[in-house]
């Protein structure tokens, strides 16, 4: 039973013990107020400020031409998303401290000072008082409320991490397509362009051949409609490349009308790719952070589960206080205790049963995330492997398509100027070659993105990814 404040002055061998113990807890305390992170709990942040995410020192982006990786990191360095999970990691940071702090003991201190004034029969009396007091209370046993709460704050701290993890891979696969889109959009102009060039000529070739009447007035609109059509596809093809282009400046954190100047990429597809899809299911199960983050998760709430289970059991704590009253009349008035405490809950209004319902239905919707991840991991890596493997096939192809149309056109151009051909022959075999050199472009920055993607999938950096020969 608690030990009540004692109504006589306390003794003087009993007073300066429990003074000396509570100045020297002060006096421990006092550095711990003094510091801003007394658990390092900052520490715990992946990606902190001192480590990956920042200290994005960049250089002015128009003194040079920026290489892919200087887009991927300007990417992470400006992208909103990566501040708000890091802010987000370091905001659960501060729950471990909170947690940890419920090992420690508190102190709290009091002081209040009064005067007070009466009249009685013309007689005034004026008294003055003043009180200062100071208590300890340390929990000593709580059957493991801490420990739950400590080991769920854990937990999601290391599930948001994994989150934070997830964001910057997120926003590395975007800034990376958007890279390669911009070439693709680049590439795309520069077929149209000679498409049109192409058209020009076949114009040029129709117009003479009519004017000295080896042609007729069909050839010469066949021709005119057609490059037409291939300076409205140029327009066209330079369009998209300037939205491609603003794309890759949101995606680098900057505004879309930023002027870029970006350096073409050095790499070439692999046409011979291969891969254990097994293998990388088994790594991606190990690797991706939406997985990890997903158990930590999961733990987290069984952990809250414990907690409010606990809750429910007596805690025993230790207690202490010294306090020190006087009045204008009176000499000094001490009062101490030292002792302990133990509480329960007999009836908390059906509030810890409610607690531990909504922690059983928590648990059991973190289970079914886990295992919905679990299984969508090979559904993803599943479907990276075979769209790289297409895009893969597709580069052998779009080679070979493009050589074939080259020579068609180079055969039907030929043959028109000779007098032996025809115009819908050599406009068909144009269209052909315009449409295969879309498709090339396409294909070498389509294997590109493919092998991000699959690098995202299994929870790596594209140039992880390792070809077979």
């Amino acid at each position: 039973m608690r030990r009540m404040s004692r109504s006589r002055p306390t003794p003087a061998v009993f007073r300066p013990g429990i003074s000396m113990a509570i100045c020297g807890l002060l006096a421990f305390a006092s550095p711990l107020t003094a510091t801003g992170d007394p658990f390092a709990t900052e520490q715990k942040v992946s990606g902190s400020r001192a480590g990956d995410i920042s200290p994005c020192n960049q250089s002015d982006i128009s003194d040079h031409a920026l290489t892919l990786t200087e887009v991927v990191e300007y990417a992470l360095c400006n992208n909103p998303q990566t501040r708000e999970t890091w802010a987000n990691a370091k905001a659960q940071a501060a729950q471990i401290g909170i947690a940890e702090s419920a090992y420690l003991p508190t102190l709290s201190g009091s002081a209040s000072a009064s005067r007070n004034r009466a009249a009685s029969a013309g007689q005034q009396t004026i008294n003055s008082q003043s009180s200062a007091g100071v208590t300890l209370n340390y929990l000593l046993y709580d059957f493991g409320s801490r420990d739950a709460a400590l080991e769920s704050a854990e937990e999601t701290l290391k599930a948001l991490n994994a989150t934070q993890n997830a964001t910057l891979q997120s926003v590395f696969l975007a800034a990376l397509q958007a890279y390669y889109q911009l070439f693709a959009a680049r590439a795309a102009t520069e077929a149209a362009d000679k498409a049109r060039t192409s058209s020009q000529e076949s114009l040029n070739a129709a117009t003479t051949r009519y004017r000295i009447g080896a042609a007729t007035s069909a050839d010469k609109l066949q021709a005119q409609t057609a490059f037409a059509q291939a300076a409205l596809n140029l327009l066209t093809a330079e369009g998209n490349e300037q939205i491609a282009r603003g794309v890759l400046a949101n995606a680098m954190g900057l505004e879309a009308n930023q002027p870029l100047h970006i350096s073409a990429p050095v790499s070439t597809p692999d046409e011979h790719f291969e891969a254990d899809i097994d293998k990388l299911i088994d790594i991606a199960r190990k690797q991706r952070p939406d997985l990890i983050a997903a158990e930590s998760q999961l733990k987290a709430a069984r952990a809250s589960l414990h907690g409010s289970e606990a809750a429910d059991m007596p805690t025993i704590s230790l207690f202490a206080n010294q306090n020190i009253s006087r009045t204008s009349n009176t000499n000094p008035y001490h009062s101490g205790a030292v002792g302990l405490s133990v509480s329960l809950p007999l009836f908390t209004g059906y509030n810890t049963t409610y607690r531990i319902l909504a922690a059983e239905a928590q648990l059991e919707a973190r289970t079914a995330q886990r295992d919905r991840i679990h299984r969508q991991i090979s559904l993803d890596v599943w479907r990276a492997c075979q769209n790289l493997k297409t895009n893969t096939a597709t580069v052998r192809a779009s080679a070979e398509l493009l050589a074939s149309a080259e020579e068609s056109e180079r055969l039907a151009n030929g043959r028109y100027k000779a007098g032996v051909g025809n115009m819908v022959d050599l406009l068909t075999a144009q269209s052909a070659l315009a449409s295969a050199r879309q498709q090339r472009v396409q294909a070498l920055y389509n294997w590109q993105i493919a092998r991000a993607t699959l690098a995202q999938a299994i929870g790596q950096q594209p140039e992880i990814i390792r070809k077979k020969p």
